[in-house]
């Protein structure tokens, strides 16, 4: 389990590499879910999404003799770009597992980061198992998505300025609410919450039929989903939760919350008619739960961390209809 050392020492490896986004707000989204919501908008990082800061943590720890022979990730999109990304900073090779139905923009942006992408079924291949081949065949150092230490430390490094900036915003007790696959960056944020503003609560939010997160919160075990496809978070669509990241989560976070993928399409709407940013439906579904699961929510603030925002044309004007509903 990385540690608050860990996270610090990771934050000055990324100082002058990520950016310190900002927190958002607006009185129109105030007014939709009954209280103060603030933005974390992530989708404004490096990349598109908050990847960039596990994976440059990650790349930048290893030993250079190491590193220098590249590395591997597997992603649906967003670890990919950071991986890719922080490996054409570093000057080494990268090769990115993807799955076939990812979207095509962040299929796209992955080759033109310079990483060699390789196509795989999620339905009826194991990316573990591709990635594991090819790492051992060509000598390359594998960067999980989550369950890795030092990608963990990365992504709490936003859980560091969310500490910060709700400070800034006189906020001294909130629910953040954090869109989950695997549970990297809720874990590393609920870890840098717990030692520097323990009354800041991280939970996770993920999509309907693939809430492998909360229900293994519910039972004390992991839960495992029954389907690999079929949402529109693909970014967040995972088998089961890390072997490293659930007892974090266990320890450190509150119960989850479960959206629909209508729901993130409007939140996504809404993001960008009043705060101007645009998500992807996986780094929407933070905002979703607090506009539409205000219930579920019992703090006066609430912070949401909207993960990501590399989403294809065709989704987003699919989104943006909704306003018209």
């Amino acid at each position: 389990m990385p540690t608050i050392a860990d996270i610090d020492a990771a934050a000055l490896r990324l100082q002058g590499h990520v950016r310190r986004t900002p927190l958002l707000s607006s009185p129109f989204l105030d007014e939709i879910a009954g209280r103060r919501v603030f933005v974390k908008a992530e989708c404004l990082q490096h990349t598109g999404s908050f990847k960039f800061r596990g994976a440059w943590s990650a790349v930048s720890a290893l030993d250079p003799a190491l590193r220098a022979k590249g590395v591997i990730a597997f992603s649906s999109g967003n670890h990919a770009q950071g991986v890719a990304l922080a490996a054409k900073q570093h000057g080494i090779p990268a090769v990115i597992v993807m799955p076939a139905d990812a979207p095509r923009l962040k299929i796209a942006n992955t080759h033109a980061f310079g990483a060699e992408v390789v196509l795989y079924d999620r339905a009826t291949e194991d990316r573990d198992a591709i990635g594991a081949h090819l790492a051992s065949e060509r000598g390359l150092t594998l960067i999980k998505p989550f369950d890795n230490e030092m990608v963990i430390a990365g992504q709490a490094t936003a859980g560091l300025e969310i500490s910060e900036q709700a400070a800034e915003n006189g906020v001294t007790d909130a629910d953040v609410l954090v869109c989950c696959g695997g549970g990297g960056l809720t874990s590393g944020i609920a870890l840098a919450l717990d030692a520097r503003s323990p009354n800041l609560r991280a939970r996770p939010v993920e999509p309907a039929g693939f809430d492998d997160v909360t229900r293994s919160l519910l039972s004390g075990k992991a839960e495992r989903n029954t389907s690999l496809s079929g949402s529109l978070c693909d970014a967040i669509i995972t088998p089961t939760p890390g072997q490293i990241t659930l007892p974090i989560m266990q320890h450190h976070c509150g119960a989850g919350i479960v959206v629909t993928d209508e729901e993130a399409l409007r939140a996504i709407a809404l993001a960008w008619l009043r705060l101007k940013i645009v998500l992807e439906p996986g780094g929407a579904v933070s905002l979703a739960a607090a506009l539409f699961h205000g219930e579920q929510i019992t703090s006066r603030d609430v912070i949401c961390v909207v993960s990501g925002g590399n989403v294809d044309p065709d989704i987003f004007i699919r989104a943006l209809a909704t306003l018209a509903e």
